[in-house]
């Protein structure tokens, strides 16, 4: 059984027709050149470092980070959606390869867990 939101979603519902608290988690998904891919702002930013007197520092590679929440019944399912994200919209796996940290948990409850 399901019963829909005010924004047409779909959600789990018990046999009363009420609506089952699904648990988010926070994920972050770092995203970068894959080895040997050129990098022009990691080699711009170690060209910079002799000018701000900084030694001792070298392989920058330059990426990004995204962080999202996931509603899903397991930790399994939600990482099973930031993986298909990652490597369907958010990284191209031509060039670029990502990570992905779970950050953190919300129970049913409100209560965080873990993260920020």
């Amino acid at each position: 059984m399901s019963t829909t939101t005010s924004r047409g979603a779909t959600t789990p519902a018990d046999e009363h027709g009420v609506a089952a608290a699904i648990p988010t988690f926070r994920y972050a998904v770092d995203v970068l050149p894959k080895p040997g891919i050129l990098d022009p702002q990691g080699r711009a930013v170690e060209g910079s470092l002799g000018h701000l007197g900084i030694a001792g520092v070298s392989d920058i590679r330059v990426g990004r980070r995204v962080e999202l929440s996931v509603a899903a019944p397991t930790e399994e399912e939600a990482r099973a959606t930031v993986e298909r994200l990652a490597g369907e919209l958010l990284a191209n796996p031509l060039i670029e390869v990502h990570a992905i940290e779970l950050i953190g948990a919300i129970s049913p409850a409100g209560r965080g867990t873990g993260g920020r």
